[in-house]
């Protein structure tokens, strides 16, 4: 029995050092069989994707040649837009005592300068007051001139002494003076010439009309810009200029001089406010004073509807105070705003492509690369360590590794050391994408890097 057991352990052991020794024989006799074909050890990692022209459609994939040229690294900072102060809104004050008689008209409706916003009913005891002592002063005047027309002969042939026609003189100079300073009052309290005129006849005013003051107009903003842009922008010559933006009083409300009746807006000239952390005023400063164009990106802008924003951004000015909450401070460029309007109902309503309160972002020019590789984002792939993008041939597209100098949410820079030339066609998009479809390829054993001829032979794909 015991015989019997270890022949068995013989036969167990020569099987098993047979079986070792036939596999090591066949993983060297496979490499110099293949050899001896004259066919290539495979690579050990696939670098070609093939994608069929639907695949690329699904994909939306888009090649671009290669280009060489400059590019500004940026920061990125926040802002919005704003009314421009002194500019954009209008306040309309009442200009005496009185009672709001009628509106004429209401928030959303637009105006041109000199049309009528509101009656007043005066209640206003001084301006009463000069009315009547203008009208008195008229009619002082009128006398005194009479009495200097009779006495005129007189004092030429001695009858009257010349003192009383130089006290006259005197006498009407000074009325002339009261009737100019009574005059110019009225005029700044809101009544026209003619209605001054009437007062002059007896014909007191009781109603006063509130009418839109002219435009306000950045003359110096306007003088930079292109002639093409002024008509651009503010091509209704006579178009309305102002909107009602609010009303401050109700029908049948009593008024104080100077009181507030109503807010117009012209968002023509506006600002867009930057905010920005003190670490970054360095960079805000240094764009200031180089006079560097920002690039701004406005949120929620339908711009396929609108002309072509054709103006540079450039700072105007900083502020000096930071603010205490958000600890920020601010930065301020012009905007040149663009409108169109309608006609509804007989009514002439205005549409601003930018309004205030929307939301901007803002890049700032930091620092410049000469000579760079400048591609989308969504171009370059990254794995660990390693960029890769991608370039095409026909249905082929090859991963290629690159130097990337810097990134942001927008653009990848890359160094033009020879990795890619220019001129060759790399995907501007989905690098991601067609890195899974890669790995895909190679992990299901299909491999676009090796091209297999007509009698079996294979070597790497060109």
């Amino acid at each position: 029995m015991e015989r019997r057991i270890v022949t068995y352990c013989l036969l167990v052991v020569l099987v098993a050092s047979g079986g070792w020794a036939a596999f090591k024989w066949r993983n060297r006799s496979i490499p110099q069989a293949v050899e001896e074909q004259g066919t290539p050890l495979l690579p050990s990692a696939a670098q070609l994707v093939k994608l069929s022209a639907p695949a690329r459609e699904n994909l939306r994939l888009v090649s671009s040649p290669v280009v060489v040229r400059d590019y500004w690294r940026t920061i990125l900072v926040p802002g919005q837009i704003i009314d421009r102060p002194g500019i954009s809104d209008r306040g309309v004050s009442a200009p005496a005592v009185g009672v709001v008689a009628e509106v004429h008209a209401f928030p959303g409706d637009t105006v041109r300068p000199g049309d009528r916003l509101f009656s007043l009913r005066v209640f206003s005891e001084y301006l009463q007051n000069t009315q009547s002592e203008l009208f008195k002063a008229t009619r002082e005047t009128e006398l005194l001139s009479e009495q200097r027309t009779r006495l005129t002969d007189a004092t030429n042939t001695g009858a009257v002494p010349k003192s009383r026609m130089i006290e006259i003189e005197n006498q009407l100079r000074r009325q002339n003076a009261l009737i100019q300073a009574y005059r110019q009052d009225l005029l700044t309290r809101g009544l026209h010439p003619d209605q001054i005129a009437g007062v002059t006849e007896g014909r007191f005013v009781s109603t006063i009309e509130v009418a839109a003051p002219p435009p306000v107009v950045d003359k110096q903003r306007m003088a930079n810009l292109p002639a093409g842009m002024i008509q651009l922008v503010d091509h209704r010559v006579d178009g309305p200029t102002y909107e009602v933006q609010e009303l401050k009083v109700e029908l049948g409300q009593q008024v104080q001089a100077g009181q507030l009746l109503s807010v117009l807006a012209n968002h023509h000239a506006l600002y867009i406010e930057g905010y920005a952390f003190k670490r970054e005023a360095p960079f805000l400063e240094q764009a200031a004073q180089n006079n560097w164009s920002i690039e701004v990106e406005f949120a929620e802008d339908d711009g396929a509807h609108w002309p072509t924003l054709d103006q540079p951004f450039t700072i105007r000015h900083l502020a000096n105070a930071i603010d205490s909450v958000d600890r920020t401070f601010s930065f301020f460029m012009p905007l040149t705003n663009q409108s169109r309007d309608y006609v509804k109902d007989g009514q002439t309503f205005v549409v601003w492509r930018f309004r205030p309160g929307q939301r901007v972002r803002l890049h700032i020019p930091v620092e410049r690369y000469e000579g760079v590789i400048v591609l989308p984002a969504a171009a370059v792939v990254r794995e660990g360590p390693e960029a890769f993008v991608f370039r095409q041939n026909g249905d082929l597209f090859n991963r290629i590794p690159v130097h990337v100098l810097h990134e942001d949410r927008r653009s990848i820079v890359l160094a033009n050391d020879g990795g890619i030339t220019p001129g060759l066609y790399v995907a501007q998009n989905a690098a991601a994408s067609l890195n899974r479809v890669l790995k895909a390829q190679a992990a299901a054993g299909v491999r676009n890097d090796i091209h297999v001829h007509a009698d079996g032979s294979t070597h790497g794909a060109h």
